[in-house]
């Protein structure tokens, strides 16, 4: 008979084990979106190309500007957002961690050596067994759940799924850091620019002033035109202590990004603007791969499609293999581990919760509203996505016509200018004329600094757009 009873224990292992490849979860796919052919907005400073020429890694470099390359590798060492963004990677990875260790058995040792001794008014007391002895123990246990229903399985995908979706965040985190330094070095640039420009310009206007107030004391012109001229003079002035006060707060967006206290950083001035990169577009399908926050969403629905198994699994019972084994005494001399004293316990636990109001289900039908709201927001970053890359590329190739033709504008600007300078000293024209011509030329050459300095900060969001420097490998 104990060999019959073992024979049908060890059938009902085997039966048990068999059903353990059942899993709950819904069968998973990404969630559906269908990709445009090609891009609208594409033009010559965005041509098409094979997909690994697109800007990846160190996307900065593009630009050849060895100080932005210096600042940007300063990101992943000092900058403490990121440094949070790559703690909650760490907890989620150990998350994950926690999650796979329910796959395998629950094994422990305990051990105990006690004296007692029990009340003599005890209640029940029959009068057997001493008021004082002795208890020593030593035994080991052993317990394992049967993942019939997949419960944990779906625990160990979820929370791979997470520690992938939190990797891809940390990711969205970095290029934006990466992006947002580029941007503020591109202005900062552009303002070392405008205050060169400014700079001259004044110096230029100082001396038109001095001509003039000479002029006007040996009486050639009025002082209307005097005025006219300081008046220049102290707008080109004002101009440039602008220019100066919002370079400064773009040094100290720069110095916070590199994790530097803004009083102690500074940047030396550098006028000139490098000139924006032609950047290779592939293909819109390979958006869904490059950009960090769409892989993030499509891991945070196929998380919620796991939760939706683990949900499930509570409909049906959870069921242990618990072992124990070892040795007890009590004391008096006696050897611990003498075969007499050994102790085990074997066979399996079930538990089913048979009434519950309703929570099981709720929580059912919660996963499933989940995994919709995960499913949805994936489509919503996907069109956002094509959204920003359509932008950037319009505007890009936009500031690129906008550029020569604000070329054209600054050299008939200059023009006229000296036309009219020229008509001011002969005495054919008034020197409102003249202040009319330098303040359009001032104005069209201010204008072609700003398009130029849009022209890079566009260049940094189109590659942002397109993923910057995400590999699907990350």
């Amino acid at each position: 008979m104990p060999n019959r009873r073992r024979a049908r224990t060890g059938l009902t292992l085997l039966g048990l084990a068999a059903l353990a490849g059942c899993n709950l979860a819904p069968g998973y796919h990404k969630p559906n979106f269908t990709t445009p052919a090609a891009y609208t907005g594409m033009g010559p400073w965005t041509p098409a190309a094979p997909d690994d020429a697109a800007p990846r890694g160190d996307w900065w470099v593009i630009y050849d500007d060895p100080v932005l390359n210096a600042l940007e590798t300063r990101i992943d060492t000092s900058n403490p957002d990121l440094a949070s963004a790559l703690s909650r990677y760490d907890a989620a990875v150990q998350a994950s961690n926690e999650a796979s260790a329910a796959q395998y058995p629950q094994i422990g040792v305990d051990a105990m050596g006690t004296q007692n001794r029990q009340s003599a008014d005890r209640p029940l007391r029959d009068g057997a067994g001493p008021n004082h002895y002795e208890d020593d123990e030593v035994y080991g246990s052993f317990s394992y759940e049967l993942d019939l229903w997949g419960r944990v399985r779906n625990l160990v995908a979820e929370g791979k799924a997470q520690r992938q979706a939190s990797a891809a965040d940390t990711a969205v985190i970095r290029l934006s850091l990466e992006a947002q330094l580029a941007d503020a070095y591109f202005s900062l640039r552009g303002l070392d620019a405008q205050e060169k420009l400014l700079s001259d310009t004044s110096a230029d206007y100082l001396r038109a002033l001095q001509l003039t107030q000479a002029q006007h004391e040996g009486g050639i012109v009025s002082g209307l035109d005097v005025g006219r001229a300081q008046t220049q003079y102290d707008s080109a002035e004002a101009q440039l202590t602008d220019a100066i006060a919002q370079r400064a707060i773009y040094l100290h967006e720069i110095a916070s990004l590199i994790g530097v206290a803004a009083p102690s950083f500074a940047l030396a001035p550098v006028p000139d603007l490098p000139p924006p990169p032609a950047i290779p577009v592939a293909a819109p399908s390979d958006l869904l791969q490059r950009r960090p926050d769409i892989a993030e969403a499509e891991r945070q629905a196929a998380a919620a499609n796991a939760q939706i198994g683990v949900t499930r699994a509570a409909f049906f019972p959870t069921i242990d293999l618990d072992a124990s084994g070892g040795w007890q005494s009590d004391g008096g001399g006696i050897n611990l581990f003498d075969a007499d004293n050994t102790l085990w316990s074997l066979g399996p636990s079930l538990a089913l919760t048979l009434f519950d109001g309703g929570y099981r289900r709720a929580a059912d039908r919660a996963a499933i509203d989940q995994f919709d709201a995960a499913s949805a927001n994936y489509k919503s970053v996907v069109l956002t996505a094509f959204q920003q890359v359509e932008d950037n590329l319009v505007l890009c190739n936009g500031l690129a016509d906008e550029a020569a033709q604000e070329d054209q504008a600054v050299q008939a600007a200059a023009n006229t200018t000296n036309l009219s300078m020229t008509l001011y000293q002969d005495g054919a024209t008034t020197y409102l004329d003249v202040v009319t011509a330098q303040t359009a030329q001032l104005q069209a050459q201010q204008t072609a600094l700003s398009i130029a300095t849009r022209r890079l900060q566009a260049s940094v969001n189109l590659i942002q757009a397109l993923g910057g420097g995400w590999t699907p490998s990350s």
